[in-house]
């Protein structure tokens, strides 16, 4: 009987530490499942983070500066040449035969065949068949055919005759200063750079206002891709803001073969001539380079142009010709100005340009403008710089190039 009850007594006390014990063991699974959840999110963090990163800047040497002068000639582009591909592996030498045939056994089989009838060559249409180039861009009735035909009427290619070809440069530096208005006077600095590494380039467009030791606000814009006859062909465009007391905003759109993906996700079919908010500034010197005839008042050059969240024809009108006072003297340029679009988003940012023939046809002054009330104004500070790459261009993180 006494047994019993002290078995009674002894049993509440052994019920609870069953229940501290199991309640260890569900405690210990959780922390485990919890460290492994928090290591794989980590690690998918990592890896998203690796992706969206602004590609490496390519480090320039710039050694000297453009002097203002008249615009030489130049001829039919040439695009640079690329790498040279490794060499293949000798194939082995087939075993000497045998017997070699004699001259006389081997005339006949020549004979044969110099003697058999060329191909005839495929139809052409005569010229009065084929339908004017004018007809062609006025028939366009889409955005995207608009643009094609634009960019087929706008190609390079014809150059002058006799003159030599253009080159691209190796880099190129354009320095700015940079006013405005955000809810009030703004003041900076602003920057464009050109690099070109073989048939690689990189374009840089950065913006810092505020002082340069505490910025306000930055953002860096940088296109990659590679070089063609017809000028660039963006691979990618990033897009990385930081303003005081906010996130970081990063932006990509990814041009592949046949396709252009967007900041949001969307893909639109991928048109020939595309450019991207950055490339576009050196498409339209490399375009007056190799075309000066279309900088004139009255003429326009249009692309399809890729933006973070649309896609669209943009169309550039040369309004009229405007001295510019720069600190290193009077600049002669053309002003032109995008064609106003009825698909346009209500803050979606549009720009001009001021081109100077003698500086190579260098945007001097660029005006990015949101609205009336919302703009930056950049104009040139200094001479041109030309340097030399000291490193190679990084291999687009996402797509690729066609």
């Amino acid at each position: 009987m006494d047994r019993q009850l002290n078995a009674g007594a002894d049993a509440p006390h052994r019920h609870p530490i069953r229940r501290r014990v199991a309640w260890t063991g569900v405690l210990v699974v959780v922390v485990v499942a919890h460290l492994l959840a928090t290591r794989e999110l980590a690690e998918s963090m990592s890896e998203f983070n690796a992706a969206q990163a602004m590609p490496k800047r390519i480090e320039v040497a710039y050694v000297r500066t453009i002097e203002p002068e008249a615009p030489a000639a130049v001829g039919a582009p040439v695009a640079p040449p690329p790498k040279p591909a490794p060499r293949a592996p000798r194939a082995p030498r087939p075993p000497r035969p045998a017997a070699v045939a004699s001259a006389a056994e081997a005339a006949p089989a020549v004979v044969a065949e110099a003697s058999a009838p060329a191909p005839a060559p495929a139809p052409v249409a005569a010229a009065s068949e084929a339908e004017p180039a004018s007809t062609a861009v006025a028939s366009a009735s889409s955005p995207a055919s608009e643009a094609t035909a634009a960019v087929a009427a706008a190609s390079p290619a014809s150059g002058v005759a006799g003159a030599p070809p253009f080159e691209w440069p190796a880099s190129t530096r354009l320095s700015y200063v940079l006013t405005g208005n955000y809810r009030g006077d703004v003041n900076g600095t602003a920057q464009v750079e050109w690099i070109r590494v073989d048939d690689r380039y990189q374009v840089n467009l950065d913006l810092l206002i505020g002082p340069d030791f505490a910025p306000l606000i930055t953002r860096r814009m940088t296109s990659e891709g590679r070089i063609a006859a017809s000028g660039l062909v963006p691979a990618r465009y990033d897009e990385d803001t930081h303003v005081v007391m906010r996130d970081r905003r990063r932006v990509t759109v990814v041009f592949e073969a046949d396709a252009v993906v967007l900041a949001n996700g969307q893909r639109r079919e991928r048109i020939d001539g595309v450019q991207d908010t950055a490339s576009q500034f050196i498409q339209l010197t490399y375009l007056f380079s190799t075309r000066p005839d279309l900088l004139r008042v009255g003429a326009s050059v249009a692309f399809p142009l890729a933006l973070p969240r649309a896609m669209d024809a943009y169309a550039y009108e040369v309004v009229e010709t405007q001295t510019l006072q720069s600190p290193f003297g009077p600049l002669a340029s053309y002003h032109l100005k995008p064609r106003p679009r009825p698909t346009r988003k209500a803050n979606e940012l549009t720009a001009e340009l001021w081109i100077a023939p003698e500086l190579r046809y260098l945007p001097v002054r660029i005006r990015i403008e949101q609205d009336a009330a919302t703009f930056i104004d950049l104009m040139i500070s200094g001479k041109p710089e030309i340097g030399e790459a000291a490193a190679a261009v990084s291999s687009p993180a996402k797509g690729k190039t066609p």
